[in-house]
């Protein structure tokens, strides 16, 4: 069985901003499911599956028109610019 490629890659590791934030039980077993999954098609081990929130966070903005298109009318600074 082939399967579909997931749309979160290989992450790097960044210095991280500390958020505490509670996600219900499900939202949790899906972030570990997905941890899973991900390790067998990168062969990188996610030793906590909550380093992928970040990513997955950036990935949905970045793909999010609506959000682009609001950024360029207010000149919000992208990722990692301020």
């Amino acid at each position: 069985m082939t399967m579909a490629k997931l749309k979160l890659g290989a992450f790097e590791d960044t210095k991280p901003v500390k958020l505490s934030f509670e996600l219900p039980a499900g939202i949790h077993r899906d972030l570990v499911a997905y941890a899973e999954v991900l390790a067998r098609q990168t062969g990188q081990t996610v030793s906590d599956p909550a380093k992928l929130i970040a990513p997955m966070l950036a990935r949905f903005m970045a793909t999010d028109r609506a959000f682009a298109k609001a950024r360029r009318a207010r000149q919000f600074p992208k990722q990692g610019e301020g």
